[in-house]
C-alpha cells in the first residue's frame, strides 16, 4: 500500500524524520512518499504527518502564518495520524504554558518547556513504552515534560513524568525518536496507533 507522508519542515530534524518514516513503512510492508511541508495545500494530500522539534514559538508563528496550522487540525479531526516530537509536542498541546505559542490543541495535555534541562543536559534513556516489547533508546534534548494530562493516554514516563502520550490519532513525545536508528516510535505512531490495540502505560504494566 502506497502512502503519502508529510513532515512539517519549518524547523527541526526534517530529513531525519523522513528517513525514520521510510524505515518504519518498510518494516510494516508499506511504500511511502515523504513530502516536506513549508506551505499550505500539502497537508490535505498526506495520509500521515510528523511535526519535528525546534523552537516552539517559532514553529507556532510559522505554521499559523503560512496557513498550515488549520490543515494540521483538520488532518487530526479526520482521524489521520500525527507524530509531534519535542517542540512539536508543545505546539500540538492544549496548554503550552507560554502565551507566545498558539497551540493546535490536538493533544489534551499541558507541558513544561525545558523541564529536563538545557542543551548541555541532553541525555539518552531506555524507556518502557506501552505497545513496544523492548525499551526504547530515547534521546532528550532541551526536552519538555508533560505536567498535566486530560483525555490523553500516557505511553511512557521518565523520572515519574509523562514523556509520551497518545490522544486519538496523535502521539506526542518529549524526546527525539528521529535521532536513533530505531524507528519503532514512528511505527507505533503511523502503523500501529490504534487505541484498541495499543494500551496505555498503566494497562501495559
Amino acid at each position: 500500500m502506497s502512502l503519502t507522508a508529510g513532515v512539517v519542515a519549518v524547523q527541526g530534524d526534517v530529513s531525519e524524520h523522513a528517513a525514520a518514516i521510510e524505515r518504519a513503512a518498510a518494516a510494516h510492508g508499506h511504500e511511502v512518499t515523504v513530502r516536506k511541508i513549508r506551505e499550505s495545500g500539502i497537508v490535505p494530500e498526506c495520509d500521515l504527518l510528523a511535526m519535528p522539534g525546534g523552537e516552539s514559538t517559532t514553529i507556532s508563528r510559522l505554521i499559523h502564518g503560512d496557513g498550515i496550522a488549520p490543515e494540521i487540525q483538520a488532518h487530526v479531526a479526520a482521524g489521520k495520524p500525527l507524530l509531534a516530537t519535542c517542540a512539536g509536542l508543545i505546539v500540538a498541546s492544549s496548554n503550552a504554558g507560554d502565551d507566545r505559542v498558539d497551540e493546535l490543541d490536538v493533544i489534551d495535555v499541558s507541558v513544561e518547556r525545558n523541564a529536563f534541562g538545557r542543551q548541555k543536559d541532553s541525555f539518552e534513556a531506555p524507556l518502557a513504552v506501552a505497545g513496544l516489547d523492548e525499551p526504547y533508546p530515547a534521546v532528550f534534548i532541551r526536552a519538555p515534560a508533560i505536567d498535566g494530562v486530560g483525555e490523553a493516554d500516557v505511553l511512557a514516563t521518565w523520572d515519574d513524568r509523562p514523556v509520551a502520550v497518545r490522544d486519538g490519532p496523535v502521539i506526542g513525545t518529549s524526546f527525539h525518536p528521529e535521532l536513533t536508528p530505531d524507528s519503532r516510535i514512528h511505527g507505533l505512531a503511523f502503523f500501529e496507533n490504534d487505541a484498541s490495540t495499543v494500551p496505555a502505560l498503566e494497562d501495559a504494566q
